[in-house]
């Protein structure tokens, strides 16, 4: 079992399935209910101002489907549906449905869709934190790993790019742009042709240089604002 514990909206117009999926969310010591609504139009109003990690979500409502509900809001929880019908099934595949519940919900298989809404917000998870940690480079005919918390800057060398780390310079058969590409643009910035900087590792800079510690690198007259612009956000 999974030490986290999930955010649950329970989203139907009938109260009486609303009230048995609370009584067995509450008896679970992995969710936490933070909101319930009878229909998709108070949810949706809901989701503007709070995150959560799981809906319960009825489909067939009136004004807004469960569906229609899904269709409007970008950033999507995970979801389980809960319905009478299973002629919708197919349809929730569609929505990336963690599962599909039918009415009356069995706790058996409440737990198993549970278990399966955790599996998913623990992989979904691993892939924020591991997202832009390291990279690998091929240096010297093997793949290394750059982790990028150490990668203090990168310099153009003609057809290679060379990698300044805080322990280490590696010279890789590549092109600045395809770094600029692969790197995290809310931590890494081109500020020269030739040059694309950690934005952690400033220490200062004027409007023709940026200092890394010792390493004095130019800075490009058209980059300056957007090198301020990137460093308020530290």
């Amino acid at each position: 079992m999974s030490n986290a514990v999930l955010n649950c909206f329970v989203v139907d117009d009938s109260s009486i399935q609303r009230l048995s999926i609370v009584k067995l969310i509450e008896g679970h010591p992995n969710l936490r209910l933070v909101g319930e609504f009878s229909n998709a139009v108070e949810t949706k109003s809901a989701l503007e101002n709070q995150s959560v990690d799981l809906i319960f979500l009825d489909i067939e409502m009136p004004i807004l489907t469960g569906f229609d509900l899904l269709d409007d809001i970008a950033e999507k929880p995970g979801i389980i549906f809960v319905t009478g019908q299973t002629k919708y099934a197919f349809k929730a595949f569609d929505y990336a449905a963690i599962d599909y519940l039918q009415k009356p919900i069995k706790k058996d298989r409440f737990l198993y869709a549970v278990e399966r809404a955790l599996l998913a917000h623990k992989v979904k998870n691993e892939m924020i934190e591991d997202r832009g940690e390291f990279i690998f480079v091929k240096s010297n005919l093997k793949k290394r790993k750059v982790y990028l918390k150490e990668l203090r800057y990168i310099q153009a060398l003609g057809d290679y790019v060379k990698l300044i780390t805080e322990e280490d310079n590696l010279v890789v058969l590549s092109t600045m742009k395809s770094f600029e590409n692969l790197l995290p643009e809310e931590d890494f910035m081109r500020i020269h042709k030739s040059y694309i900087i950690n934005l952690r590792k400033v220490e200062k800079f004027n409007s023709k240089a940026v200092e890394l510690g010792t390493d004095v690198l130019p800075l490009s007259r058209n980059r300056k604002s957007e090198l301020v612009e990137a460093l308020s956000q530290f």
